[in-house]
């Protein structure tokens, strides 16, 4: 017989499923297919400025779905929502952290200010949730926690520095707590998207110093960013992946008896994860940076600024 500790637990016929971010993209899709599962418990979060975004979409509270204001910085909202989950449904059977943010900005353009807004909405406050979830999960030996990634958790971007940083981090944490929990029959999974075709890419944050060296033709890094914004957006609308495409393949994991830790969610992203791992890591490099958009212009600002003059003789 096997120990207690190892023995595989299902999740309940009725699981309580609990949603950070779901007022838009990835998350709006969860929502609506969440919905459609009728022995799942769920619980829709997002920021009370977002909340309107779910009831214009037909959701509306019942025995068996709770709509929430969760800004996932906040301890407070964090801990009162849990709290809640707890006394009326036995604690969270799956935890699926799906809000972020995205800034686009140099590491140069970044304040610290603006870095612990990217690290705390992605990756600090996803984490706070994750434990106050785990204790209940541990005394029912059994769980769920999916982590929405992305393809800028396996590589970097220039111009995504800080977000790319912030899934860094989740991706290692995770990692970490799929060790930590599997002896409780806790499974982590990492989703990792890619491109994804939707508007998302206009809903990105820029740093003061960002927007102001995209509204100046002669500042340093405005060739970088005058060409990566368009590159992005071109990439995402002509992707065939769509958000309801990866909240199908994200909520077909529940139905793993062992979920995968990652789970590279569209075709780009299985290319670059392949791509990583097969070619040797100077030439990787290499490539990716010979196909940035103009990168003979990156820079060119800056030399003629510091160019030397030299008079007429």
């Amino acid at each position: 017989m096997k120990p207690r500790s190892l023995q595989q637990k299902s999740l309940p016929d009725s699981p309580v499923i609990l949603l950070t971010g779901a007022s838009s993209g990835i998350g709006l899709a969860l929502a609506k297919a969440l919905k459609r599962r009728p022995s799942t418990r769920a619980i829709l979060t997002a920021r009370t400025t977002s909340l309107s975004r779910l009831t214009d979409a037909g959701f509306e509270e019942s025995d068996k779905l709770l709509i929430r204001p969760l800004d996932v910085t906040r301890e407070d909202q964090r801990s009162e929502l849990v709290q809640e989950i707890n006394e009326r449904w036995g604690g969270v059977d799956v935890l699926i952290n799906n809000a972020g943010i995205a800034y686009r900005s140099v590491i140069e353009h970044m304040s610290p200010q603006e870095a612990v807004h990217q690290l705390s909405t992605n990756f600090l406050g996803p984490m706070e949730l994750t434990r106050l979830v785990l204790p209940r999960m541990r005394e029912k030996r059994a769980g769920r926690i999916i982590n929405i990634s992305s393809v800028s958790g396996m590589m970097a971007m220039p111009t995504m520095g800080t977000y790319t940083a912030s899934k860094f981090a989740l991706e290692g944490a995770s990692e970490s707590l799929w060790y930590e929990v599997k002896p409780w029959n806790i499974f982590v999974t990492l989703v990792q998207p890619g491109f994804i075709r939707s508007a998302s890419f206009r809903n990105v944050y820029l740093s003061q110093r960002a927007r102001e060296a995209m509204e100046s033709d002669c500042a340093a890094y405005s060739p970088v960013y005058q060409r990566m914004q368009p590159f992005i957006e071109r990439l995402m609308l002509r992707s065939r992946a769509t958000p309801e495409r990866i909240a199908e393949l994200t909520l077909a994991t529940l139905e793993q008896a062992r979920p995968p830790l990652r789970f590279p969610a569209t075709l780009d992203a299985k290319f670059f994860y392949l791509l990583r791992r097969l070619l040797p890591r100077k030439l990787y490099h290499s490539l990716l940076y010979y196909s940035l958009p103009g990168i003979r212009e990156w820079g060119t600002e800056e030399a003629e600024e510091h160019k030397p003059r030299h008079q007429d003789r």
